[in-house]
C-alpha cells in the first residue's frame, strides 16, 4: 500500500454525504419507473390458524386497484424449503409468503392490494374481509419454558467440572437476568420498486444488505434463473434488517408477474414490526470465584424464543467460554418455539445480550468478593481463546481498560453503592468489557483506469449508512497513490463482483482486502502495459520496482522516470483487473476479535428515580482502522443504542392477542438528543497481520456490546438496586 499521502488511517468525511445532504441519494422506493403501480399489505389479525375466506369484492370494486393478490391467486412459486433459504437462513422451513391458508403469527402478509396510487392501495386494503379460523397460539415465553429444547448451535465442549467447581467456590453469585424483543426500527422502512421488463426481466431496487442474496431468493423461489437484478444504491439504516430478503421482496414480485407491470410495495412503519426481531431471553449464570476474584467457574445457560417453523440461533453464550480465563465452565443454549416470525440478527446479534449478561454477573461478582470491577477484569485476562484453545492474533484489552479508565477518571470512584451524589442527584460508575469476532469472508472487487485516469472500483456489497462508499475509495485510493477525487467505488448492484451480506463488522476485511488485491492486480496489468513499449524504462521491471505515486507509475530506485497512468491506459485502452479475496492461512491458528472497555456515568434522581447517563468513555481495539470519523461515528451509534437497550427499548406483546402493541415510533422508545451525554471515543492502537491483508477488524458491532452492562452496573452503584430485567425504567428503581 503506498504511503505517500496515503488516505488510509485519515478522519476523512463520507464521499456519499453531498448526495445524501442534497437529496440526490435514491432509496429504494424513490425510483421512479414507467407504468408503476403501488402495493398495499395486508396482514393477519389472529397469531395462530387458517384462513377460511377472503372477501376481495369490495376493494377489487375501487377505481384504480388493478389487482388484489392473495394465496389463492399468486403467479407459481417453489413448493420446497430449499429455494427459500437465504444465506442468512435459520434451520427449519423458511417462511413463504401467501403460499397456502395457514396462519403462522400475527402480522402475516395475506394479501397485496395494488392500485394507480399508495393512497388508493391502502384505502381498498382496508375494504377486504377475512375470515379465519383461529386456533390457540402461545406468545409468551417465560409461560412457555417447559417446551424449550436444544438450539442447533455449534457450543464448546465444557471443559474442567463446573458444577463441582461452584459448590466448592469461596465466592459465588447466581443470578438470571432477562431482555425484552427489540425491533430494528431503521429510518429507511422496507421497500421494493419492480421495473418489469416486457421479456420478462425484472430490474428490482431494494432495501437490502446483500443484493446477491435476494437475487439468488428470488432466482430460486420464482424459477428466474439469470432474469433478475437487485440495485441498492442507498440503505437508510438496517441494523441487520436487511440481511434476509423480506416479505414485500417477494408480494412485489409476485403482483409485477402476475400483472406484467411495474410494482412498488412500501411497508409501512407498523408493518416494520411484522418480521424479524432481537429475540427475548432469559439467562442464567453462575460465577465461582477465589477471595482475590479470580475465577473458578462458570455456567451459563441463555433460553430465547423462535417462531415454530424456525430455529433461529445467534452466538449468546461462547462469550463467557473465551473473554475470561477460567477452568471450569459449561454453556447450553436452548429454543422456545412460539406463535411469532422468526427472530432476525440485529446488531452484535447474540452478543448484545450474552455479554450483557456476563458482564453484568461480572459486576455482581466484584461487589460479591470486593474487587475493583476493572481489576477483576484483569485478574481473569486472558491471551487465549480457551473456546478454541488459540492466542489472539491481537488482543489490546489492558490498554482498553487502562487508557478508558484513565480518560474516564475511574480512580476517583467510590466503591460503595450510593456513596456519589451531586445534590438531589445519586452518581454511579460503571463499566463493562465487549467483545466481537473479527471474521473475513470470501469477496471480490474490479478494478478499473479509464482514459481520463479515473479509478472505478467496484464490488456487490452495501453501504448501510457505514461508510462503505468512503473507505472502499480510501483504501483504493492508497493502493493506487491516487487522490480521493479520482477513485469512485460502486455498490448495490446484482451484476457486481461476488460481495458477502454487509453485516457482522467483516465488510472492510471481506470486500476492502478484495478491493486492495483487484488494485494490486491493476497495477500488475498497468505494469505489462507499459512494458509494451521498446524504449520503456520499465522493459524488465517488476511489480515490486514500481511504486504508484500521485497519479504515476515510478521506478522506486529511479523516482524521476516516472509515467502518467493515464498515457498507459491512452495507450492500451481501457485497463481492468478483477481479485477475490478470502481469509488467509495463518488465520487458523489464531483467534481473531475485536475488544473494548465501556465507562459509564449515570445521574438517578433520588426521589423520581429518572435516569441520565451523562458520560461515557468507549476505549475499543479493533486493528487498523480505515478511517477514524466514520469508526467513532459507528461506535457513538452503538453506545446510543445500547442506552437504548439499558433504559428505553422494548417490544411490548398482548399475550390474549398474540399482537405487538406498541409497533411505531411513538410508543416504541429510543434514545433521542435530550437522553445522551458525552460520548468519547478512544481508539487503542493494534497491529494485526494476520486478520486479514489490511489489519482492520471491523467496527459495527463492538460499539453496542456491553453498554448495557454498563450502564446497569453504573445505576446499580448509585442506588444500591440492581435491576435484572431490562430496560431498566423508572417503576424497576421504586
Amino acid at each position: 500500500m503506498n504511503s505517500v499521502s496515503s488516505p488510509f488511517g485519515k478522519p476523512l468525511d463520507r464521499v456519499d454525504g453531498p448526495l445524501k445532504v442534497t437529496g440526490q441519494a435514491h432509496y429504494a422506493s424513490e425510483f421512479d419507473v414507467p407504468g408503476l403501480l403501488y402495493g398495499s399489505v395486508v396482514n393477519s389479525s389472529v397469531a395462530r390458524g387458517r384462513i377460511v375466506s377472503i372477501d376481495a369484492s369490495a376493494a377489487e370494486a375501487v377505481p384504480g386497484v388493478a389487482l388484489v393478490l392473495t394465496h389463492q391467486n399468486r403467479p407459481p412459486i417453489a413448493s420446497y424449503d430449499e429455494p427459500y433459504e437465504d444465506d442468512d437462513a435459520a434451520d427449519g422451513s423458511p417462511f413463504r409468503p401467501l403460499f397456502n391458508d395457514r396462519i403462522l403469527y400475527s402480522g402475516q402478509p395475506i394479501a397485496l392490494v395494488v392500485a394507480e396510487n399508495l393512497e388508493l392501495a391502502r384505502y381498498a386494503g382496508s375494504l377486504v374481509k377475512v375470515e379465519y379460523a383461529a386456533e390457540p397460539h402461545r406468545t409468551d415465553l417465560l409461560s412457555e419454558l417447559h417446551t424449550m429444547h436444544k438450539a442447533p448451535a455449534e457450543l464448546p465442549e465444557p471443559r474442567g467440572d463446573a458444577d463441582s467447581a461452584l459448590a466448592t467456590a469461596q465466592y459465588k453469585v447466581e443470578v438470571q437476568y432477562s431482555t425484552p424483543v427489540e425491533h430494528h426500527n431503521p429510518m429507511e422502512p422496507h421497500a421494493s420498486t419492480v421495473h418489469y421488463f416486457p421479456e420478462g426481466h425484472l430490474e428490482i431496487y431494494d432495501k437490502t444488505q446483500g443484493v446477491q442474496n435476494c437475487m439468488r431468493y428470488l432466482e430460486g423461489v420464482f424459477d428466474m434463473e439469470g432474469k433478475i437484478r437487485i440495485l441498492s444504491p442507498f440503505v437508510g439504516g438496517a441494523f441487520g434488517s436487511g440481511l434476509r430478503p423480506q416479505y414485500q421482496l417477494t408480494l412485489a414480485v409476485m403482483a409485477a408477474l402476475k400483472l406484467k407491470r411495474s410494482v412498488r410495495v412500501t411497508l409501512k412503519r407498523q408493518q416494520m414490526f411484522t418480521f424479524g426481531y432481537r429475540p427475548r431471553t432469559v439467562q442464567r449464570l453462575a460465577l465461582g470465584a477465589s477471595a482475590d476474584g479470580q475465577l473458578q467457574a462458570i455456567t451459563h445457560q441463555a433460553i430465547g424464543q423462535t417462531s415454530r417453523f424456525e430455529d433461529f440461533t445467534e452466538h449468546e453464550v461462547e462469550w463467557s467460554g473465551m473473554l475470561y480465563k477460567c477452568p471450569n465452565v459449561k454453556l447450553d443454549y436452548q429454543l422456545v418455539p412460539l406463535d411469532v416470525y422468526t427472530p432476525l440478527d440485529m446488531r452484535a446479534p447474540g452478543a448484545t445480550i450474552g455479554v450483557y449478561a456476563l458482564e453484568s454477573a461480572m459486576d455482581e461478582l466484584a461487589y460479591a468478593t470486593g474487587v475493583d470491577p476493572v481489576q477483576l477484569r484483569l485478574t481473569n485476562y486472558s491471551d487465549r481463546n480457551a473456546n478454541e484453545d488459540k492466542p489472539y492474533s491481537s488482543k489490546e484489552l489492558r490498554q482498553c481498560y487502562e487508557q478508558g479508565a484513565e480518560r474516564f477518571g475511574w480512580a476517583r470512584r467510590t466503591p460503595e453503592p450510593r456513596s456519589m451524589r451531586d445534590g438531589d442527584q445519586l452518581i454511579g460508575w460503571g463499566m463493562a468489557t465487549g467483545v466481537w469476532e473479527a471474521m473475513q469472508m470470501p469477496a471480490a472487487a474490479k478494478a478499473c483506469m479509464d482514459p481520463d485516469g479515473r479509478l472505478i472500483v467496484s464490488s456487490a456489497t452495501s453501504d448501510i449508512g457505514t461508510g462503505t462508499y468512503t473507505v472502499m475509495t480510501q483504501i483504493a485510493a492508497a493502493a493506487m497513490g491516487l487522490p480521493m477525487n479520482q477513485v469512485e467505488f460502486r455498490l448495490g448492484d446484482s451484476s457486481m463482483s461476488k460481495a458477502p451480506l454487509e453485516g457482522g463488522s467483516f465488510t472492510v476485511s471481506s470486500v476492502g482486502t478484495a478491493v486492495q488485491q483487484a488494485c494490486e492486480a491493476l497495477q500488475e496489468k498497468l505494469l505489462d502495459a507499459a512494458q509494451q513499449s521498446p524504449v520503456s524504462p520499465f522493459t524488465g521491471a517488476k511489480l515490486d520496482d514500481v511504486e504508484f505515486v500521485a497519479g504515476q507509475m515510478r521506478l522506486k530506485a529511479s523516482p524521476e522516470q516516472g509515467v502518467d497512468l493515464t498515457q498507459i491506459v491512452a495507450a492500451s485502452g481501457v485497463i481492468e483487473a478483477e481479485a477475490s479475496a478470502e481469509p488467509g492461512e495463518k488465520r487458523n491458528d489464531y483467534s481473531t476479535a475485536t475488544h473494548s472497555a465501556i465507562f459509564v456515568e449515570v445521574r438517578v434522581d433520588e426521589s423520581l428515580r429518572t435516569v441520565k447517563v451523562s458520560r461515557v468513555v468507549s476505549a475499543v481495539a479493533a486493528g487498523r482502522v480505515v478511517n477514524p470519523k466514520t469508526a467513532g461515528n459507528q461506535i457513538v451509534g452503538g453506545v446510543v443504542w445500547g442506552i437504548g437497550q439499558a433504559l428505553h427499548e422494548e417490544t411490548m406483546i398482548d399475550h390474549n392477542l398474540g399482537r405487538y402493541m406498541n409497533h411505531n415510533l411513538s410508543e416504541y422508545h429510543v434514545p433521542v438528543n435530550a437522553d445522551i451525554g458525552d460520548i468519547d471515543v478512544i481508539f487503542v492502537d493494534e497491529k494485526d497481520e494476520i486478520v486479514n491483508a489490511l489489519g482492520s477488524k471491523g467496527v459495527g458491532e463492538i460499539g453496542i456490546v456491553g453498554v448495557a452492562a454498563a450502564v446497569g452496573n453504573a445505576i446499580y452503584h448509585a442506588t444500591g438496586k440492581r435491576v435484572r430485567d431490562l430496560p431498566i425504567t423508572m417503576d424497576k428503581l421504586l
